[in-house]
């Protein structure tokens, strides 16, 4: 098959290098700029415009719902296969009033919520309801990420407010969402033609830089998944969506994260329409078989059963200085080499921000320059591993990490506490019947 991966921010390196090694023919179009031009290099063919390429392709995979959603419509509507989000679909990720009202017409409660064009306003509000807020960019395509913010009162709101204020941070309207405490759990959904194949993800998020949920926010350092046939949450924030799904004739996968609450009512915070990372290299782990066939299966209507269903796995990403601020410090971020990558190992690991670089690596006791896989920026790769239970999972992941850190230059880092928090949250969703079958560790044998 040939495959094209309109790739903009340089995401789909994993999946162009598996489906390359099962026999298919593959081009990768990465958005050029400084930050993304060696992504790929030596790995795969990169190509630089995605357009001469469509009608080549029996398949095209967009890893993203940015940008070029448009060109992607359109050859679409002249008969491609395309596995993406559509420019409307996108919105339901993209602009949160829309999602907002998404979830209210298939009857699904939300946290309350209120939009300002003001910071002013939004000072008085939080003054006037004395309330802890989460504040969200209504446009996440337009705005700056920093605008995200869980507070942990009124008092920290209005400081960020005044802040951003000052900043001048301000581009477009935000809204305030009401805090609900609880415990964080997504749900999502293969959905094609045909409807939802079947199988349902459920999965856990860990979005902080360090261990313990401390330090600055991350688009995720890790994630525990698994794939089930039947799912509370998914007949909650999934199910009722299907009829707007089809007539909006979505490909994709869909995940909807909650707080799920003590009395376990789910609360939806926001729609992910498109593939997700590290996600999609986690789905990858769970294939039975081909990485691309599936795909197109699902794009021509037919449900291919792709997924191992309650296997457990577990992705950590492994990055180096100065993520997560990509060269804001300027620091050299290219080229750092990975030693003693084995094929065995290589099989767990799913490049990110790569590229093939030479090194000297030693070789029957002499220095040999050589071709190794190297970095190609500062948010490297995921590690993944899949087991029957959270913590024999954790112990492969780290254990394959650990081959890698010790061996590669660049001070490389990640999180060495993802899954753990589940050891505590399980009990507590299962007695609220979510997550049923979810095992931390397997009870010791006498």
């Amino acid at each position: 098959m040939r495959l094209l991966i309109v790739d903009p921010p340089g995401h789909g390196l994993d999946l162009a290098i598996r489906a390359q090694n099962a026999g298919h023919e593959v081009k990768l179009a990465i958005r050029q700029d400084e930050k993304s031009k060696n992504i790929g290099r030596g790995f795969i063919e990169v190509v630089t415009d995605f357009r001469p390429w469509l009608r080549w392709a029996n398949l095209v995979v967009c890893t993203d719902n940015g940008l070029y959603l448009r060109d992607l419509d359109r050859h679409r509507a002249e008969g491609g296969i395309v596995v993406a989000a559509s420019q409307e679909m996108a919105q339901w990720e993209l602009d949160r009033k829309l999602g907002q009202q998404v979830f209210k017409k298939a009857g699904i409660a939300i946290p309350d919520a209120k939009e300002f064009s003001s910071y002013d306003d939004a000072i008085a509000h939080v003054k006037k309801t004395m309330q802890r807020f989460v504040s969200k960019p209504c446009n996440d395509a337009n705005a700056d990420r920093a605008l995200s913010y869980c507070s942990s009162g009124p008092d920290d709101m209005i400081y960020m407010l005044e802040r951003w204020k000052k900043a001048d941070k301000l581009k477009g309207s935000f809204i305030l969402q009401e805090f609900i405490p609880g415990i964080e759990m997504g749900a999502s959904g293969w959905h094609g033609p045909h409807g939802w194949n079947e199988g349902w993800e459920e999965d856990f998020e860990f979005k902080k830089l360090m261990n313990g949920e401390i330090g600055c926010a991350t688009g995720e350092q890790g994630t525990v998944l698994r794939y089930v046939k039947k799912s509370k949450l998914a007949d909650k924030v999934l199910v009722p969506l299907s009829r707007q799904l089809e007539k909006a004739g979505y490909i994709g996968d869909i995940n909807v994260n909650c707080i799920i609450d003590a009395k376990g009512n789910p609360w939806p915070l926001e729609f992910t329409t498109r593939l997700g990372w590290p996600a999609f290299q986690l789905q990858c782990a769970l294939l039975k078989g081909d990485p691309v066939e599936w795909l197109y299966a699902l794009a021509t209507g037919r449900d291919a059963n792709p997924f191992f269903l309650d296997q457990v796995a577990i992705g950590v990403v492994l990055s180096v200085p100065d993520y997560p601020y990509s060269h804001i410090t300027r620091k050299e971020v290219t080229g750092i080499p990975l030693f003693g990558i084995t094929p065995g190992l290589m099989k767990h690991l799913h490049p990110c921000e790569m590229m093939v670089a030479e090194a000297y690596c030693e070789c029957a006791g002499q220095l040999v320059k050589q071709p190794v896989p190297a970095t190609a920026g500062d948010y490297v790769l995921t590690m993944t591993a899949v087991a029957e239970t959270v913590q024999d999972a954790r112990t492969k992941v780290y254990k394959r990490l650990e081959r890698v850190r010790r061996r590669m230059p660049g001070s490389p880092m990640y999180r060495t506490d993802i899954g753990l928090r589940l050891s505590r949250q399980l009990p507590v969703l299962q007695k609220l019947g979510y997550a049923k079958g979810l095992t931390f560790s397997a009870p010791p044998t006498s």
